[in-house]
Formats: structure tokens, sequence, C-alpha cells
């Protein structure tokens, strides 16, 4: 009866649009009533999870990205990956995707990245000639390389949703691969829809301009050199580095770039702290309905549940594959992260699968969330830019769906594509 309440109020407050962190409370709150336990207990638990050390990280992360976002980085990452693939046909689809990759390794985060990139390249595209759909799509699901590709402020949540003993740089690493191979997947998916509708293509512009462009954008890249560099030599924790871009982004912004108004200074740290906020009352609330799962035995009934239904591992993954894809659609990433860590970790481990390998199982699955109807971020956010109705971005986007489900199924059933960097980086 307890998971009912527990479940069925969440689930409830979902549909009638409370915010996911309230959501989370409240039905911890019911069913600790119902349990006859002090409400203080979840004041305890909120409390203590937000009091990790490591959660430092976070705020750091998101204004650094929020840094950059306004300091004028993506308009030079675009400049150069359009000289590094523009030429190819619908090579500003490409060019797209590319960009994505590299402002992902800097923001961390889709939606900026759909924002950033959106705003410049979807109008673009437009006036080049490609249909808004494209461009959407291109832009929308390009964006959640940020999620795979270091840094990632959901690897933190995951990390502590695991209990905290899965290493943050581990998960940095594991998503280098996963995060190119989404990349390279999608844009395939990019290149045969423009050969498809026939997408014009620009002239080679030369190694010199691919130089030039790549001296632009090398001081927003360098924060990406900073934080994997400075944890995998040791000089900095993962925490410390955050810190630390934080502080390159602010100066390259301001003395190299000069792009940084006192306006757009403004508007980034009120960002980084709403998000903040947001991320951080999330965390609380969920460590408290955590609680109420652990003690009511979910993660063991799940493994019995699930070894119930099948005991090939195989079979077991897809069937996770399928539940975190269908909860994708319709709830937050990062809510899902702390919800569901707890349940199916144990599963994972129950059949041999590492942590590191599952972690980037559920980064690309809830990711995929981001671009799918109905709460789907960043396909509200492109829809907006581009000014086209969901529907008509759903109809023509299977192609970059079935790209990244190609991904999938190579970070879930091959485990050297997440494991081996971490392997030879870390060991």
């Amino acid at each position: 009866m307890e998971l009912w309440i527990l479940f069925g109020i969440f689930f409830v407050l979902i549909a009638f649009n409370v915010p996911i962190a309230f959501a989370l409370g409240i039905a911890a709150a019911a069913t600790l009533v119902y349990d006859e336990l002090p409400l203080m207990v979840e004041v305890q638990r909120i409390a203590s999870g937000i009091s990790v050390f490591s959660l430092l990280a976070i705020p750091f992360f998101i204004y650094a990205g929020e840094l950059m976002l306004f300091g004028g980085i993506a308009e030079r990452l675009v400049m150069f990956a359009n000289a590094l693939v523009g030429h190819i046909r619908g090579g500003l689809g490409l060019v797209n995707v590319l960009a994505s990759m590299l402002f992902g390794g800097i923001s961390g985060s889709a939606v900026a990245d759909t924002s950033a990139l959106g705003a410049i390249l979807i109008p673009l595209m437009k006036k080049k000639g490609y249909d808004t759909d494209y461009a959407v799509n291109v832009t929308i699901t390009a964006s959640t390389t940020g999620i795979l590709i270091p840094p990632s402020h959901n690897m933190i949540i995951y990390s502590l949703a695991a209990g905290g003993g899965v290493s943050i740089a581990a998960l940095f690493m594991a998503g280098i691969i996963p995060g190119i191979l989404t990349g390279l997947c999608l844009m395939a998916a990019a290149y045969l829809v423009a050969v498809k509708r026939g997408y014009p293509k620009d002239a080679w512009p030369g190694w010199r301009l691919v130089w030039m462009t790549f001296l632009g954008a090398f001081p927003g890249l360098f924060a990406t050199v900073i934080i994997i560099g400075g944890t995998l030599s040791g000089v900095f924790t993962v925490t410390e580095s955050a810190a630390v871009a934080a502080i390159y982004a602010l100066l390259v912004t301001i003395f190299v770039y000069r792009s940084m108004t006192a306006a757009d200074f403004w508007k980034a740290t009120v960002n980084a702290t709403k998000t903040t906020a947001m991320v951080m009352l999330l965390i609380g609330t969920a460590s408290a309905f955590g609680y109420v799962l652990a003690v009511h035995q979910v993660p063991a009934k799940t493994i019995e549940l699930m070894h119930g239904i099948s005991n090939n591992p195989y079979v077991i993954l897809f069937i996770i594959n399928v539940i975190l894809l269908i909860l994708g659609c319709i709830m937050d990433m990062a809510g899902l992260i702390l919800i569901c860590t707890p349940i199916f970790l144990p599963v994972v481990k129950s059949i041999g699968l590492d942590p590191v390998q599952f972690g980037m199982l559920m980064m690309l699955n809830l990711c995929t969330g981001l671009c799918t109807p109905p709460v789907g971020t960043c396909l509200f956010v492109g829809c907006s830019i581009g000014r086209i109705r969901i529907e008509d971005t759903v109809k023509t986007i299977w192609p970059f769906y079935l790209a990244m489900f190609v991904a999938l199924m190579f970070v879930t059933y091959i485990p050297a594509v997440s494991l081996w960097v971490p392997y030879v980086l870390l060991k």
C-alpha cells in the first residue's frame, strides 16, 4: 500500500504539471505520514542529500557554461565547424552536429546547446534553403551530445544517486566515445537526409581558414582541456576543476574575446543561480524519495521482478532501455536519474554490468527524452527558435531517433565503448 501511495501521488502531481522536485517531496512526505514516521525524517534527508562536497562542482560547471553561452564562444565554434565540414552535401547539418559536440564539451548542457547554437544555425540554415523541420531536428538531437561529452553535471548527479561509489572522473572519461559515436551517427543521419532532399554544399575554404577559425575557437575549447587534463593529472579534483573552469571562462570572455558586457554577466549569473537552485532542490527531495524507496525495499523487489521475467542479461538490459526511454518522454532527466538509479543499478550489478557503463546507458536513454514530446525541453526550445509546430517537427525526426538508438545499442551491448577510455587513462 505504501508504494501505491508513493508512486500514485507522484504521478498524479506530475500529470497536473507540478514541478518534479515538489512532486517528489510531497509524495515522500505523504508516505512517511502513512508509515507513521515523523516528517523531520524528510527534512533530514533533504539536508543530507544536498550536503555533499562533490555537488559543489554542479554550480561551477553550470556557471562556466552560462558564461561561455553569453561570451561569444558559440559563434566561433560554428565558424570552425563550418570551415571543417561545411563543404560537404548538406554541410550545415554536419556543422550543426560538430559544433554541438564542441560546445557540449564546454557547457555540458543540452538545453544551453540548443539555445546558443540553435539561435545561430537554425535561421542560417533556413536562409540557405534548408527546411525548417530538418534544421530543428538536427539542432535538438545534436545538442544531446553535450550530456555525454565531458563535463556533464548530469554525470555528477548520477554518481550521487549511485551512492557516491562511482568515480566522477571515470564517468567523464567514459562519456567521450559514446558522445563521439552519437555525434557520428547523427552526422550520418543528417547527411543521408540532406542527400535525399538535395540540400546545397559550399566550396572547400582551404586549410588556412580552418586554421584561423580554430585559433579563434581555441581559447574557449581550452576550458575542456583544463577540466579533463586537470582531473586526470591529479592537479585538480573534479570540484576544483569546475571552479577553475568558471574563472577561466570569465577571464576568456572578458579579456580574450572581449564580448562579455555587464548585462551579459548579470544574465549569466542569474541564470546559473536559478538553475543551481532548481537542481539542488531536486537533489534534496529526490534523496527523501529515495529513502522511502529503500525503506520499502524497492531495489530488491525490482531485482526479483526482473529475474522473474528473464535471467538473460541482454533481455534485462533491453527491458530497462525500454522503460527509461518511455519515462524519458514524460519526465525531467535529472529527476529520472535520481529516481531510477537506486532502482535499476542493483539490477544491472546483479547481471555483471559495470556501474560506469550503466551510467552511459542511462545518459543516452534519458537525453533522448529531451527531444521527444510531450515534455522534451530541447524540442520545445528548438521549435520556438525555428517557429515551427512540434507536430511538424516530430513527423520527420525519425532518422535522428534511429541514429541515437543505434548509438544506444552499441553502448548497451559493447562494454568497451564506455569502459575502454577509463581503463586506459585511469588504470
